[in-house]
């Protein structure tokens, strides 16, 4: 056995259910995320009309699910130099999750990157296709020993940074994933689109079942869009960028929908006039982004 299998069966204990999916689901990524999709398309061709088969894509997502990043809170993550071991977050302020919702970056230094496996699922997926980042051991470990078939290889961080921000600039979003079967924590941060995306598309595929439209795999960052009127030259660049349908304009005037947006920074750093700003409005009420600082604070 080798010796990262050996620390994926110790994270979990007597949980040997859990390390067998653990290294199911990395050693065989791409097959992984196919079947889940063609499962999904599935229960909806067969029952979008039968309200309580919202459970079923319900009971997957409160197991493996993804929170939505701003660039900021990336490079605060690529900056840690200490392991960070946060969470449970029971209040659901940050990680809103039932089953997996700690901030677990063990050795954050080590960082990986490889071939996303949504993009090897589909025809002409969007490119570079090595976009699925690895922090921290035991997951970097693992990926290196069991995943050379995806091209996987050892980053820096400002390696990993450059991707991130390659990403960006053709409208990717990025995910910091949390899975049960890899110890409730996070430890990959996807560069997503709903083109490629399967926990985007899946998310998509759900909602058309009856009853299921606040279903959703991942969720917002905690952060909301503010706007500058004055710099503001309405050219609608906000309104193509975004995925999510937050912004429109209607007859000649700006809409904001703050219900529908995710706090993904993408229309922010488009904005050719810095007419937009993203900004947290306290930990009162609604989700609080990831921010490695002050989930620190409420955390530890």
């Amino acid at each position: 056995m080798k010796e990262s299998t050996k620390k994926v069966f110790k994270l979990h204990g007597w949980r040997v259910d859990r390390a067998i999916h653990n290294y199911v689901y990395f050693t065989f990524y791409d097959l992984y995320v196919k079947v889940a999709l063609y499962a999904t398309k599935i229960i909806v061709a067969l029952f979008s009309r039968v309200e309580a088969t919202k459970y079923i894509p319900k009971f997957i997502f409160d197991r493996y699910h993804a929170k939505v990043l701003s660039r900021g809170d990336i490079a605060k993550i690529l900056e840690l130099e200490e392991t960070v071991m946060l969470g449970a977050d029971t209040t659901g302020k940050i990680v809103p999750f039932n089953h997996a919702n700690k901030i677990v970056l063990r050795e954050p230094t080590h960082i990986a990157v490889m071939d996303c496996p949504c993009k090897l699922e589909i025809e002409d997926p969007c490119q570079p296709v090595a976009s699925c980042i690895a922090i921290g051991r035991p997951v970097v470990d693992f990926w290196m020993e069991h995943c050379k078939k995806y091209n996987v290889r050892r980053i820096t961080r400002e390696e990993a940074l450059s991707i991130i921000d390659e990403h960006r600039k053709t409208g990717h979003i990025n995910q910091a994933f949390f899975k049960v079967a890899t110890g409730g924590s996070m430890g990959v941060l996807c560069n997503c689109c709903p083109k490629c995306c399967v926990s985007m598309r899946a998310t998509a595929l759900a909602q058309k079942i009856k009853g299921a439209k606040d279903i959703s795999q991942y969720v917002p960052s905690g952060y909301t869009v503010e706007r500058d009127a004055k710099k503001c030259a309405m050219c609608g660049t906000c309104v193509e960028i975004c995925h999510f349908g937050a912004i429109e304009i209607i007859d000649g005037e700006y809409v904001y929908r703050p219900e529908r947006c995710y706090g993904c920074e993408l229309c922010v750093e488009n904005c050719s006039n810095g007419a937009l700003s993203l900004v947290h409005k306290g930990t009162d009420g609604g989700l609080i982004p990831l921010d490695v600082d002050l989930a620190k604070g409420l955390l530890a």
